[in-house]
């Protein structure tokens, strides 16, 4: 919802800065920073929510053909790193934000944004990131989640509860 929020804000600042630059013929000051701002916050803070829904692009070629065991390993492998990769983001980007912090940065720009501000959705995005790879990693372990979402050959497709007609 932040994230929505956040794309939202961004559309509605974008149409009020077209507003005022080619209707009242003036200058804008924080419009344009204020919107790369948001549309940067709400995709590290709404990527965990993608991971969860599963709503990113897959190129599963490779899961398709393989049985189910090697599936398994592969979707372990890769969940592993992909914690590892967010993990490890998630100290980095942490570091970069307390910087922004302790020194006082702000933008080059005229409206002088205090960086520590836009900069603190990269660490609690990854964050968020990170504890969703755990969460993925306990549901393919425990057998909750088939590899990659992929049922096995000739499975039944049993629609969740969630997607039942009521």
């Amino acid at each position: 919802m932040i994230a929505a929020a956040l794309i939202a804000a961004g559309v509605i600042i974008v149409c009020q800065m077209v507003f005022i630059r080619y209707v009242l013929n003036q200058n804008t000051i924080w419009q344009t920073d204020f919107v790369t701002y948001s549309l940067v916050a709400a995709t590290f803070i709404g990527s965990p929510y993608v991971l969860l829904t599963r709503g990113h692009v897959n190129v599963d070629v490779l899961p398709h053909y393989l049985g189910k065991r090697a599936r398994y390993w592969l979707a372990l492998a890769a969940a592993l790193m992909s914690l590892a990769f967010c993990l490890l983001m998630t100290v980095l980007t942490f570091n970069f934000w307390y910087e922004a912090w302790e020194n006082g940065w702000v933008s080059d720009t005229m409206w002088r944004a205090r960086l520590w501000i836009p900069y603190a959705c990269m660490p609690v995005g990854l964050g968020i990131l990170s504890l969703q790879y755990v969460a993925e990693l306990i549901n393919l372990v425990t057998g909750r989640v088939p590899p990659f979402g992929l049922r096995p050959v000739g499975a039944r497709c049993v629609r969740p509860p969630s997607a039942q007609w009521f």
